[in-house]
């Protein structure tokens, strides 16, 4: 039979189950259009078939070629209720009323396979089987649950057919209680520091050759209380909401009519495509970062009593060794570097997930440019917009991190008392005469290098961002805004301790990031409602 120039037969209602029934459409072609001769063009194959529902104007993500071939193969595997739909436009051959009918015949072939995978089941024949597919009812209540429902089914769902870095990394972020990630990180910097108050080192203080007294006390750090306590736990919290909000629920808004399980499932392979990158990470931070910075700055200078590297809280056992010993030393910094590299793992990690989700906007964004719907550009430039506001505060964020690992690196090797006496006489210099607050010893500074390396990754994806994402006319001062707080705040941070009264502009980027952080939309007064 023909039907808008294709090959199409009628539902058989002969209780078939969805193999039986699919095996014999596939075989003769049903929905494939006719040759140049007038027969049917042939079966349907794997690729044939993907490819001819991917190609369905409404269907935006296609496929997967997998979940194709599993439906030809002799095995236990159903079909879900999203892919009955665009498997019913196939073989309705695009007619409303053909397809309507297709439907409820694949559905209800779908539910005989269930069942007799239930009898088998039963009867003691089919302990081997897989965990079962979703019925379509199953699959219409999971719309209706909320978004914390969500998560828990994914997790339950998700096969470990195979370890993951790039999946478990992401799991992280998007699964379980948001504050599970923030907590756990706020909670190791609190254990390091009441660690600090038994060993003694957290107010500690040593006289340097030149005769200046220095605080060296681990709770005088920075980039050891205020970053992992407060910047990085506010990190992970924003970048914990923006992707579950685009996981669970942005997503679905612009792809095909909220079909939950493709889009996990593309979502899925986005992430996956990036595993390369998360194991690259992993082995500069806990390698690099972690264990061979530690021997280099920590071990080796506990050991051999000294090395060129200003005096810390790591290394007071040299200069005071009545304070805390040399094995008590290792054994903190050990564990104080093994938290330290593990925290920005999952630091970078954020950082590629952000840029993962930026691309899989900027990706659904370019496929829907021909859709003429006012109201999906609207919203499309809408979820651009939120986005755009979550990375911008994840920016300050980032950057202010490096911030700190470079403010406590200066001051190290200038000549300041602690950190604050440091950054006021610095400030105040700037008007009035002031003892020299500089550098007097050429140490090593390797966290500079480190907090470089911070700061350039997370600009990298801001302006990734910033490219992608340029949701209209109307949105560009605001993005002109962004950029300045960003600049500013980046500007502060390369030229901390370069001269005398950095500290005035390092002030004024702060509290314009702070600012950010709590209104990134600065008062903008045309904000769409």
């Amino acid at each position: 039979m023909l039907k808008n120039g294709k090959f199409f037969l009628p539902p058989p209602k002969d209780g078939s189950d969805f193999k039986e029934l699919f095996k014999q459409l596939a075989a003769a072609g049903a929905g494939r259009p006719l040759g140049s001769d007038g027969f049917p063009a042939g079966p349907w194959t794997p690729e044939l078939l993907a490819e001819a529902i991917s190609q369905i104007d409404s269907n935006r993500i296609g496929v997967d070629l997998r979940t194709v071939q599993l439906w030809f193969q002799e095995n236990e595997k159903g079909i879900s209720t999203a892919n009955i739909r665009w498997l019913a436009r196939i073989f309705g051959c695009d007619d409303p009323v053909a397809i309507g009918e297709w439907q409820m015949e694949l559905g209800a072939a779908q539910s005989r396979l269930t069942a007799k995978r239930r009898d088998l089941k039963k009867s003691g024949r089919g302990a081997a089987l897989a965990v079962p597919e979703i019925s379509g009812a199953a699959a219409v209540e999971d719309r209706t649950e909320n978004r914390a429902e969500l998560v828990q089914e994914s997790d339950i769902k998700r096969p470990n057919s195979r370890f993951s870095l790039a999946m478990r990394s992401e799991a992280l972020f998007t699964r379980g209680s948001p504050l599970n990630l923030p907590a756990s990180v706020f909670a190791g910097a609190t254990a390091l520091g009441f660690l600090s108050y038994i060993t003694g080192i957290h107010s500690a203080t040593y006289v340097r050759a030149d005769g200046v007294v220095k605080q060296v006390g681990f709770l005088w750090a920075p980039n050891w209380t205020f970053l992992f306590m407060v910047l990085l736990p506010l990190f992970f919290a924003m970048v914990i909401e923006l992707l579950v909000f685009w996981k669970y629920e942005a997503r679905l808004k612009l792809t095909a009519q909220g079909d939950r399980m493709e889009s996990e499932n593309a979502w899925t392979r986005n992430v996956e495509a990036s595993s390369y990158t998360y194991w690259a990470v992993f082995v500069i931070c806990v390698f690099f970062a972690g264990l061979f910075q530690w021997i280099g700055v920590c071990l080796i200078p506990l050991m051999k009593d000294g090395g060129n590297y200003a005096t810390s809280w790591g290394t007071l056992a040299v200069v005071r060794p009545e304070v805390i010993s040399v094995p008590m030393s290792i054994v903190f910094t050990a564990l104080a570097y093994l938290y330290m590299c593990l925290c920005f793992y999952l630091f970078f990690a954020g950082l590629i997930l952000l840029h993962t989700m930026v691309h899989d906007l900027w990706k659904i964004g370019e496929t829907s440019k021909t859709r003429p719907e006012v109201e999906y550009r609207y919203e499309l430039d809408e979820l651009g917009l939120r986005v755009m506001r979550g990375i911008f505060r994840c920016t300050v964020l980032g950057v202010l991190v490096a911030i700190c690992m470079k403010a406590q690196s200066s001051y190290l090797t200038s000549n300041g008392e602690n950190i604050v006496d440091w950054l006021a006489g610095d400030m105040s210099s700037a008007w009035y005469e002031h003892k020299d607050v500089s550098n007097g010893f050429g140490y090593r500074m390797p966290t500079h290098y480190s907090s470089l390396l911070v700061a350039i990754s997370t600009c990298v994806v801001f302006l990734v961002a910033s490219i992608r994402l340029s949701a209209g006319r109307r949105y560009r001062m605001l993005l002109w805004k962004m950029s300045a707080v960003v600049g500013l705040l980046v500007a502060a941070y390369l030229l901390l301790g370069a001269f005398t009264g950095f500290s005035i502009l390092l002030g004024i980027g702060v509290l314009l990031g702070i600012y950010g952080l709590c209104d990134p939309e600065f008062g903008r007064g045309e904000r769409v409602k």
